[in-house]
């Protein structure tokens, strides 16, 4: 892929952390480079678990030399457990990109959603199958921290910026509605 962006997308969680690597080229096509969960043992202490979270992240860097991470923002939720696991884990990711001199970015699960399906109230069925056509996979994405860390990780690549002049006919109806979407928000 000539001119390819290579994004590894992370899904922050404590227990299951999603991390997915793809290439995008400039027309927006993608292709999979690599999709996996880093996983931490519920009865660790948290510092182990967070170790073991952060070491998972350095093994994919290493194997898979992305350009850029993009990390999914922490959002309120009811359990606070839950949301504190993810934080922690989100700023492990962060850390770690930035030990490697890497730009990173946080994105919304609706910004995700949005850009992914048009839609930013989609379901997880509904990312897991778009992220399997856009990246023409045989089957969807699993887990679903999986399909997300690579949803995250298309959703920053199509961001960077207009896709080239020629491309608009290879778009998907989800790259689409984001170009125009993008193309409106200039405007204003």
């Amino acid at each position: 892929m000539a001119s390819a962006l290579r994004v590894l997308g992370i899904d922050p969680g404590l227990t299951r952390c999603g991390v997915g690597v793809v290439d995008v080229a400039r027309d927006r096509s993608a292709s999979l480079v690599h999709v996996g969960v880093v996983r931490s043992a519920t009865d660790l202490p948290i510092e182990q678990r967070l170790a073991t979270i952060a070491a998972g992240i350095r093994g994919v860097l290493r194997s898979h030399n992305p350009d850029v991470v993009a990390v999914e923002r922490v959002f309120a939720q009811q359990n606070r457990n839950t949301v504190m696991g993810t934080a922690q884990a989100s700023g492990i990711a962060l850390l770690v990109a930035a030990e490697y001199g890497l730009p990173a970015a946080t994105h919304t699960p609706s910004e995700v959603k949005a850009a992914i399906t048009g839609y930013g109230a989609a379901d997880k069925l509904q990312v897991q199958t778009m992220v399997a056509r856009v990246l023409r996979l045989d089957a969807l994405p699993q887990p679903a921290d999986a399909a997300d860390a690579l949803a995250l990780a298309l959703c920053h690549a199509w961001r960077r910026g207009p896709a080239a002049p020629d491309a608009a006919a290879s778009l998907t109806p989800a790259q689409r509605a984001w170009a125009d979407a993008e193309r409106a928000a200039a405007r204003r």
